[in-house]
């Protein structure tokens, strides 16, 4: 990754963290165009998650299942760490809400966004601890 797609990277990131998830997904997907593997895979995780955390803002419970499961099974191949994230803890994280909402599914819960289930969710870089 070259400098500049390393900063577009850490904006994207930024994004996510900011719970800015189109915004996130709009800076990070020319990034995964142009990618070859093992970043392009990588980079489609952190889409996935973050557009299934924009569907959950959005009331779509189906979408945000979908898309955090393929996430979080594409992403589980780059632990403990790539591109200096903490991909350990973005998985379990995405685990953990995956359970959630697939328990809110079965009850037939109508999602109400992201607070209604307490998700604070952030992408780590490596080594940085709460």
């Amino acid at each position: 990754m070259t400098e500049e797609q390393s900063m577009v990277f850490w904006q994207a990131i930024a994004q996510f963290n900011h719970r800015q998830y189109y915004e996130c997904h709009d800076t990070l997907e020319p990034l995964w165009m142009e990618a070859t593997e093992p970043d392009r895979s990588f980079l489609q995780g952190i889409l996935q998650i973050a557009v299934a955390l924009y569907h959950l803002d959005h009331h779509n419970l189906r979408g945000a299942i979908i898309l955090l499961g393929e996430g979080r099974y594409r992403l589980h191949h780059y632990c403990p760490m790539f591109f200096d994230v903490d991909i350990t803890d973005l998985v379990e994280q995405s685990g953990q809400w995956l359970h959630i909402l697939q328990m809110a599914s079965l009850e037939e819960s109508i999602p109400t966004g992201l607070n209604s289930y307490g998700f604070n969710p952030s992408i780590r870089p490596w080594g940085e601890t709460d």
